[in-house]
């Protein structure tokens, strides 16, 4: 028998990650990669650096092309590198 404490957790879905970033390849079907950006301060000298990652995003119909800027968000893995998807 389910408590209340069971059914509440089963109800609350958990926050995906979204992020923006640049297409850099649009070569693959059904599939982009994108860029993403960040900035991190570096923990010895304390400047601000910039550092990359590249997602492969599921982008149904190839609908995006090289330098749009797009935003993306985390989903169920959809092959063995793609666990993107276009918003």
């Amino acid at each position: 028998m389910e408590t209340a404490k069971d059914t509440i957790k089963n109800t609350q879905k958990t926050s995906r990650k979204t992020m923006v970033g640049v297409v850099t390849s649009d070569k693959m079907k059904d599939t982009i990669v994108v860029k993403v950006s960040h900035f991190i301060k570096h923990p010895k000298y304390g400047k601000y650096v910039s550092r990359d990652k590249k997602f492969k995003v599921h982008d149904a119909g190839n609908t995006k092309k090289i330098g749009d800027k797009v935003t993306v968000v985390e989903c169920a893995p959809i092959s063995k590198d793609k666990h993107f998807k276009l918003i």
